[in-house]
């Protein structure tokens, strides 16, 4: 029997998923009004997976690089939040955990997008030392090469 918390938990993240669908499809307007709904329902408070998923993927949506960064800080804050208190024995610790080299090559992305290549470097850094706990499958493969990728640009800058 599911118990009436994680069917609210699973709904949220079916929302957020169908916000990434439309974000995937290429409608940017609509995924960043469906993720700012979810974000105000959310609050501060809410479940540090669903905060972080919503705010890495709403990043994503920013038309500004500025704002961009905002959105994808809030995604590190939010993952960030989930290893303190009673969050560090969450069951989707391991989720949260996963995203933090994703979450550091994008950071480090928006800061090489706003001419900041210290804090990109410093950020690189991070998302390869994040990547070494990642699997060797399509996702760990794809995140390496993306950081090998965005080291390449640095080194031109």
């Amino acid at each position: 029997m599911v118990e009436p918390q994680e069917a609210s938990e699973d709904a949220v993240m079916t929302r957020i998923g169908q916000a990434i669908m439309l974000l995937h499809g290429g409608d940017r307007e609509e995924a960043r009004n469906r993720f700012g709904a979810l974000w105000s329902e959310l609050g501060a408070d809410g479940d540090a997976l669903h905060r972080c998923t919503l705010a890495h993927y709403m990043a994503d949506t920013q038309d500004d690089p500025g704002d961009e960064l905002a959105w994808d800080l809030r995604a590190l804050t939010a993952a960030d939040g989930a290893g303190g208190g009673r969050a560090a024995e969450h069951r989707d610790m391991p989720a949260v955990r996963a995203f933090y080299p994703s979450l550091h090559l994008n950071l480090a992305a928006d800061y090489l997008k706003l001419q900041r290549p210290d804090s990109a470097r410093i950020h690189l850094q991070r998302a390869r030392a994040a990547a070494e706990s990642l699997a060797d499958d399509g996702y760990g493969g794809g995140v390496r090469a993306a950081i090998d990728r965005l080291e390449l640009r640095l080194r031109e800058q």
